[in-house]
């Protein structure tokens, strides 16, 4: 599975999503030019923004846009990246028993509650696997961002990804528990000895790589061993030490793309 040339690979990988992306940006937004129900036009009606300048204006609406679309296009590089390490599927589907619905429950409650001292461990999903199997299951199916397999260890990785990592409590809460089911699926269709684990993972560190990350909503339902946090993340998608290093430097080396397509966009809505 890894008799590939790992780094020619990843970024050929990188190179090609990256002009795609720009491609297909710029494509879209200057064929929306005339278009009153477009992505920049129809952001850039704010009458409050309209007042600070045309400029000022385009960029407001343009950035939000910019910056969807461009998280979108890092988890399909990220997706392909792990491709060529992994069997990667998109779903996870299966029984899940009322005891571990019940464990679930009262684990993400301890969680929310900041006056109970239960805070996240790992340790909690061996409660979830070994429980009595008895009960009518619930078959229950979660599309995952990422269900990563690895043929040569027979170990499975549950991911999460968001690519900033920014999460309110509520989706915290959500994306805890679909992970939690997730692996109890998994551990009642694989078996108690299976090997899965589980994480939270960003793109980049929102705080500068290299520093503490410390979102604080995230850390109330998910425990720092769970956590794959920008250079983390890419180093494990692409199963080297240097994965990240790989990545940001064949993205920088192609950005010019997306520099490009931007320029281009700006003359066609500013008239430049």
């Amino acid at each position: 599975m890894r008799q590939v040339d790992t780094e020619g690979s990843i970024r050929q990988i990188v190179r090609s999503s990256v002009e795609a992306y720009a491609s297909g940006f710029e494509g879209r937004h200057v064929g929306e030019i005339d278009n009153p129900n477009g992505t920049i036009n129809m952001k850039i009606h704010n009458v409050f923004i309209a007042v600070l300048g045309e400029e000022i204006q385009y960029y407001s609406a343009l950035v939000r846009s910019l910056d969807s679309s461009l998280g979108n296009m890092l988890e399909g590089m990220a997706i392909n990246i792990a491709k060529l390490f992994y069997e990667v599927k998109k779903s996870v589907e299966g029984p899940l028993l009322p005891e571990q619905t019940a464990i679930i429950a009262e684990l993400l409650e301890g969680y929310k509650n900041r006056n109970n001292p239960l805070t996240p461990n790992i340790a909690h999903y061996e409660r979830i696997k070994n429980v009595n199997r008895t009960g009518n299951p619930e078959v229950k199916t979660h599309v995952s961002d990422y269900y990563l397999i690895d043929k040569e260890t027979n170990k499975h990785y549950l991911i999460e990804l968001k690519i900033g990592g920014d999460l309110d409590n509520k989706k915290a809460r959500s994306e805890k528990e679909a992970i939690l089911e997730q692996y109890a699926i998994l551990s009642n269709l694989l078996g108690k000895d299976a090997d899965v684990k589980c994480y939270f993972a960003t793109a980049y560190n929102r705080f500068g790589e290299d520093k503490e990350w410390k979102q604080t909503r995230v850390l109330q339902f998910f425990s720092k061993d769970e956590l794959l946090i920008g250079k983390d993340f890419w180093d494990f998608v692409c199963c080297s030490g240097d994965g990240y290093k790989i990545v940001l430097d064949e993205y920088k080396k192609s950005s010019h793309l997306i520099k490009t397509a931007l320029q281009n966009i700006k003359e066609t809505y500013l008239h430049e």
